[in-house]
C-alpha cells in the first residue's frame, strides 16, 4: 500500500460509499451509494455426517427458498448472503461445493424472477490449527482448505473469504496473561506472514475460477478479546488496543490482491476501508443473535454491507430465524439508504457514532476520527511489525486523550491498565528480530517457526 489513505479525512468515511465500489454476482454493486443486507446463517444443533447429509441439504434448500420469497416480500434493493462452511464441510470439499450450488441456484432464481441484485460469499473454515503446533504451510489440513476454496469457487461462489488463524496459538495465551509483547508478536510478526502465504493462494484460486478474493477477519484475535472483556476477564482498553493493532494483519489480504468486501466480523473494517478504499461489511446490533458487543451502532458508521453475523435455522413465532434477521437487516438498510437519498446520512452517522463512542473504549477507537488517525499511522510505517506497533500506540494515545478530555469515563482499573499498555508498548524493541528472539524463548512451545517462514 502507498503512504496515502484512500479516504484521508473522517468526513469522507461514509456508509454506503467506497472509493472503489465492487461489482459482483448477479449485478450487485457494493459501495456505490447504497447499503445492502448481508445475511449469514448456519445449521441448528445437529449431527453432521454421511447419515444426516440429506437432512443438511434440506436445511439449505429451505433457506434458499426463504431468500427467494422474503427478498420480494421485503422489496430488497440488493442482497449478499454468506455461506460459512462448518469444519466438516471444509474437510470434505465436495460438501461445501454442493451447498454452494444450492444457494447459488436460489440467488439466480431471485435475480431472474424478481430482478434482485445479489451475490454469494463463501467462507471455508480455517482448519489448519487442528494440529498443535499448527502446521500452517504443509499437511492435509492445508490441502483440504485450498481444495475447499477451489471447489466452492468452481461451484459458483462469487466471493471468497476466510477468518484465518495464523498467530492465534500464541495470541490466545498472551491475551490471557495480558502480555503486550506476546500480543504484538502474534499480530505483527506471525500473523502477517501467514496472511501473505495463505492469501497468495486464495487470490490465485479466485482468479483461476473467475471469483473475487474478498477479505479476512481478525475475529480470532480482536473478537476473542472483546468477548473475554464482556465476561469481565480482561480490561476494555486492552481489547480496544488489540482491535486497532489487528487491522495490520487483515490489511495483508488486500496487499495480496483482495478487493473486498471485507468480512462482517472484521470490526477493523473501517480502518481497512480508509486505507484501501474497498467496500466493507460490518455487523452490530442486528448481530446479537451471534454475540453481544458494546459497538452495536458505531459499527454501522462506515458500512457498505450490514450483516447479522450468523443465526441458526430455527423456528421462531414469526417464521425461521434467518428470515427474521433478514427483515431486521432490511429495515436497518432502508434507514441507511433513505438518509443517503435525502442527503442527511452524515447526521445519521453522527448519531450512530455518538450513541456508542463515549460508553466504551472499544467503540471509541472505531469513531471516524480515530479510524483515520490509526490508518494514517499504519501507512506511515513500512514493516508489519512497525505498523502493528504504531496502530497500538495510536489507539492507546487516543483513549488517553479522550479520558483526559472527559469524553469517556474510564474506571480506575481501566486507567491503570491504560498506563500499563502505554509503558509496555514503549518498552518494545524497535527491531523485530530482537522481539522474535525473546518470544521464541517464551512461546516457542506453541508455534512452529517453519509455519511462518522463520528459520
Amino acid at each position: 500500500m502507498s503512504g496515502q489513505l484512500a479516504i484521508p479525512t473522517k468526513e469522507r468515511l461514509r456508509f454506503g460509499h467506497a472509493p472503489k465500489p465492487l461489482s459482483c454476482g448477479f449485478n450487485l454493486t457494493v459501495g456505490g451509494g447504497s447499503v445492502f443486507p448481508e445475511l449469514n446463517f448456519t445449521l441448528p444443533a445437529m449431527d453432521l455426517d454421511e447419515s444426516t447429509w440429506e437432512g443438511v441439504l434440506d436445511q439449505y434448500r429451505e433457506i434458499g427458498e426463504m431468500i427467494v420469497g422474503a427478498s420480494q416480500r421485503l422489496k430488497l434493493p440488493g442482497l449478499m448472503i454468506e455461506f460459512e462452511l462448518l469444519p466438516p464441510m471444509t474437510e470434505k470439499p465436495q460438501w461445501g461445493a454442493e451447498i454452494t450450488s444450492i444457494l447459488l441456484e436460489s440467488l439466480k432464481e431471485a435475480h431472474d424472477k424478481h430482478g434482485l441484485p445479489c451475490a454469494l460469499r463463501v467462507t471455508p473454515t480455517d482448519i489448519r490449527d487442528f494440529v498443535r503446533p499448527p502446521l500452517l504451510r504443509t499437511g492435509p489440513e492445508l490441502e483440504m482448505l485450498l481444495e475447499s476454496f477451489d471447489q466452492c469457487a468452481k461451484a459458483g461462489g462469487h466471493i471468497l473469504s476466510i477468518e484465518s488463524v495464523g498467530g492465534k496459538e500464541v495470541h490466545d495465551e498472551a491475551l490471557l496473561y495480558g502480555d503486550v509483547a506476546g500480543i504484538i508478536f502474534a499480530l505483527g510478526i506471525l500473523a502477517p506472514r501467514d496472511m501473505e502465504f495463505l492469501w497468495n493462494h486464495i487470490v490465485r484460486i479466485a482468479r483461476a475460477n473467475n471469483a473475487i478474493p474478498g477479505g479476512d477477519s481478525a475475529c480470532g484475535f480482536a473478537n476473542t478479546a472483546m468477548q473475554l472483556t464482556s465476561q469481565g476477564m480482561l480490561p476494555e482498553v486492552l481489547a480496544a488496543m488489540i482491535r486497532a493493532a489487528s487491522s495490520v494483519r487483515s490489511l495483508v489480504a488486500f496487499e495480496c490482491g483482495a478487493v473486498g468486501p471485507s468480512k462482517d466480523c472484521a470490526y477493523e473494517g473501517p480502518i481497512l476501508k480508509a486505507i484501501t478504499g474497498y467496500p466493507i461489511s460490518m455487523e452490530g446490533k442486528s448481530a446479537s443473535c451471534a454475540h453481544f458487543s458494546p459497538i452495536g451502532n458505531i459499527a454501522a458508521a462506515a458500512c457498505d454491507l450490514w450483516s447479522n453475523e450468523s443465526v441458526q435455522n430455527l423456528r421462531l413465532l414469526s417464521g425461521s430465524a434467518p428470515e427474521a434477521y433478514l427483515e431486521l437487516l432490511a429495515y436497518d438498510c432502508r434507514l441507511f439508504n433513505r438518509s443517503l437519498e435525502k442527503g442527511n446520512d452524515r447526521e445519521l452517522q453522527a448519531l450512530l457514532v455518538e450513541s456508542d463512542a463515549h460508553l466504551s473504549p472499544q467503540a471509541l477507537v472505531l469513531t471516524p476520527e480515530a479510524t483515520v488517525r490509526i490508518a494514517n499511522t499504519i501507512v506511515a510505517q513500512k514493516s508489519k511489525y512497525h505498523q502493528t506497533l504504531a496502530a497500538a500506540r495510536e489507539a492507546v494515545a487516543y483513549m488517553k486523550a479522550a479520558s483526559e478530555q472527559k469524553f469517556i469515563d474510564l474506571s480506575s482499573q481501566e486507567l491503570k491498565w491504560l498506563g500499563k499498555l502505554e509503558s509496555a508498548l514503549n518498552e518494545l524493541p524497535d527491531n523485530e528480530t530482537n522481539l522474535l528472539t525473546t518470544m521464541v524463548d517464551t512461546y516457542g512451545h506453541l508455534f512452529s517457526p517453519k509455519s511462518y517462514g522463520l528459520s
